[in-house]
């Protein structure tokens, strides 16, 4: 919703501006001059890049006008439904795990929140990892896989923003193209009505000031806001490492959930209280002896 009231605000401030100093709003409807600029920053764009990398851009900026998937609720749901999962563990061994990594979609636990599930990267990531922790690997092990899987991750999601931040910058010296070509067409036209001369010109400018406008008030942005996407995926992640790390050295669940806690970026992140009434209505949920074993743990 921010992203396209900021789109609105860009376009509608220079458009006033431009009608305050009684400019021709026909003047700048050239159509030619888009199709030269956005048509080449396309094809740019295309020649770069490989499909995979294509396929998350066209995710990224539909992702760019939705709410953030990682807000203060979504850190509360995750890290209740790990609280219960780990206080499973807790008492029926890493064993009793298998079955929820092997098919989370008909785990009774990860099934009380769909977005998780939704959330591929998210659920890959946990799922892959207390696998690992379920053949008996060491915590110090997986605390580095867990790091080099996130460095490889992160790798892999700002690339598709490092390309879209290519194609950017080159839209001014794309509208620079589209200018020296009206220059060109006007040249073809001396001699001719002053008239006609004088709206090639205009044509020709307005190229370079589409050029411009596109690279740092749409492309440019849109860029920007994948890339704090990206950042806010990459925290979730290690959130989610700082919690299961933290379990497997023996820490009691409601613990590693607490850790968890104050590994999450300030803006989101859930107050204690907040999310201590979470697990302890959560726990209230469950059966009797799994509600005796989350009290002991805390």
């Amino acid at each position: 919703m921010f992203a396209i009231i900021g789109i609105i605000i860009v376009f509608g401030s220079v458009l006033a501006g431009y009608l305050m100093e009684h400019g021709n709003i026909r003047v700048l409807i050239q159509p030619a001059e888009l199709i030269i600029i956005g048509g080449a920053g396309v094809g740019t764009l295309l020649v770069a890049n490989p499909l995979h990398i294509l396929k998350q851009i066209g995710g990224g900026i539909g992702g760019v006008f939705g709410a953030s998937k990682f807000g203060k609720q979504t850190y509360i749901d995750t890290l209740k439904m790990m609280y219960d999962l780990l206080n499973k563990a807790r008492k029926d061994g890493l064993m009793a795990l298998e079955a929820d990594v092997e098919e989370p979609e008909k785990s009774a636990v990860f099934s009380k929140n769909p977005a998780f599930l939704k959330n591929h990267h998210v659920c890959d990531f946990v799922c892959d990892s207390l696998r690992m922790a379920i053949t008996g690997i060491d915590a110090f092990d997986l605390d580095q896989m867990l790091d080099l899987d996130l460095e490889v991750h992160h790798q892999d999601s700002t690339q598709s923003t490092t390309a879209l931040s290519t194609v950017a910058d080159s839209l001014p010296g794309l509208g620079i193209v589209a200018a020296v070509l009206g220059v060109v067409i006007t040249m073809g036209a001396l001699g001719g009505p002053p008239e006609e001369i004088r709206n090639k010109v205009a044509a020709a400018l307005v190229g370079t000031f589409l050029g411009i406008l596109l690279c740092y008030g749409l492309v440019g942005p849109i860029a920007a806001n994948m890339t704090k996407a990206a950042d806010e995926e990459h925290a979730f992640l290690y959130v989610m490492r700082v919690l299961m790390v933290s379990f497997l050295k023996g820490t009691a669940p409601i613990m590693a959930v607490e850790m968890a806690r104050r590994a999450v970026p300030g803006h989101v992140r859930p107050s204690f209280q907040e999310l201590e009434k979470a697990c302890r209505n959560r726990a209230a949920e469950t059966p009797p002896a799994a509600e005796a074993t989350a009290a002991a743990a805390s």
